[in-house]
């Protein structure tokens, strides 16, 4: 099962990292995500919520590690910039600004290289198959109410999430993206995979 996702210190696997503005370039300003994007980058957070039964508030935590306390001083201006996912229930307009997205990208990363040995056992061709699907099983009902309770049910991207049949490659792929963002360089390839029209 995904139990060490409650985790009660999240202090005890990452590292302080510097300030965020210290590590903004001229480039990485530039970020504007679409509504693809948009939606991804929430969904990615859903599963870290779903990973991380105190997802919550690891990230609040995460935001002063990250020196990110100017863009997201408290929980609800960190929802208010999650808002701008077009599928959810209660949603901002206007694109989400460059350097709320860059916190945001950064923000996921830091939770996918905490939260790195979790995805790897989800992802581990060498788990024991009913560990695996045991697994997969409690990220799927996490997942799942948070969709039902956030989202707006009459779309038809969020009606997709919740079908098992169409679910599943769904929440694969959202996973081996956020493996994907743990580590060094993993910023760069998650701006990346959002910034990808690919449907």
């Amino acid at each position: 099962m995904i139990n060490a996702t409650t985790t009660s210190d999240p202090s005890s696997t990452v590292q302080p990292q510097k300030p965020f503005e210290q590590k903004q370039s001229g480039v990485q300003n530039n970020t504007v995500l679409g509504r693809r994007g948009l939606e991804r980058l929430d969904l990615l957070l859903l599963v870290v919520e779903s990973l991380d039964l105190n997802g919550g508030e690891a990230m609040l935590w995460a935001t002063n590690q990250l020196g990110l306390q100017k863009q997201f001083p408290n929980r609800v201006e960190l929802w208010k910039r999650r808002c701008h996912n077009p599928l959810r229930r209660a949603t901002r307009r206007g694109d989400l600004t460059s350097i709320d997205t860059e916190a945001l990208l950064r923000l996921l990363c830091f939770m996918a290289s905490r939260l790195y040995p979790l995805l790897h056992q989800l992802l581990s061709s060498r788990e024991p198959e009913e560990l695996n699907l045991q697994r997969w099983t409690l990220l799927d009902q996490r997942l799942r109410d948070l969709i039902e309770e956030r989202m707006n049910p009459r779309r038809g991207a969020v009606q997709r999430l919740l079908r098992p049949e169409q679910s599943q490659p769904i929440q694969r792929e959202l996973v081996l993206t956020l493996a994907l963002a743990a580590g060094n360089g993993g910023v760069d390839r998650l701006r990346a995979s959002l910034l990808d029209p690919t449907p």
